[in-house]
């Protein structure tokens, strides 16, 4: 069940400090408001602008900061990875991603934002890599045999 999503607005202030620490109050306000049981995050990524990607792992250290001192779990999935767990494409786009996500919750409303579909995404990742696509524990498979002798009841025997 999707209890909030959105953005969390940063660009009016100035101050690289402040904005650290609005993120930090922040994600703390929203641990201590819904009370997760664990803390995923989508790990950084390598891009061309050095500048962006120290500014996004300081954001993203904060928050995990915060996630650590209120004794949570933290996770972190790789871009590639969300994509693929919740398209099936490592490679897909935002808007091929949010379309999923609509389709897998039976969400109809539409979004402004890509940032909060994105932890939308690592949301349901984190879910499906702990419980498996359905409501059971995930199971370790390797290859069709050990596959068929855990899930028994999903072989289809014609002949």
């Amino acid at each position: 069940m999707l209890l909030e999503m959105g953005v969390l607005k940063l660009a009016s202030k100035k101050d690289p400090h402040e904005k650290l620490h609005l993120i930090h109050k922040k994600v703390k306000e929203l641990i201590e408001e819904f009370q997760p049981q664990d803390f995923a995050i989508e790990a950084p990524f390598f891009g061309k602008n050095v500048q962006s990607m120290l500014k996004l792992g300081r954001a993203q250290g904060v928050a995990i900061a915060s996630a650590i001192q209120a004794g949570l779990t933290v996770t972190e999935y790789s871009p590639r990875k969300i994509k693929q767990s919740i398209t099936g494409n490592g490679n897909a786009d935002k808007e091929q991603v949010w379309k999923m996500l609509q389709h897998i919750l039976l969400f109809k409303k539409e979004i402004k934002h890509y940032d909060a579909s994105d932890a939308l995404a690592v949301a349901v990742c984190h879910h499906f890599q702990n419980n498996g696509l359905g409501n059971s524990p995930a199971k370790k498979i390797n290859g069709w045999e050990d596959f068929i002798k855990k899930n028994p009841a999903r072989v289809n025997r014609k002949r």
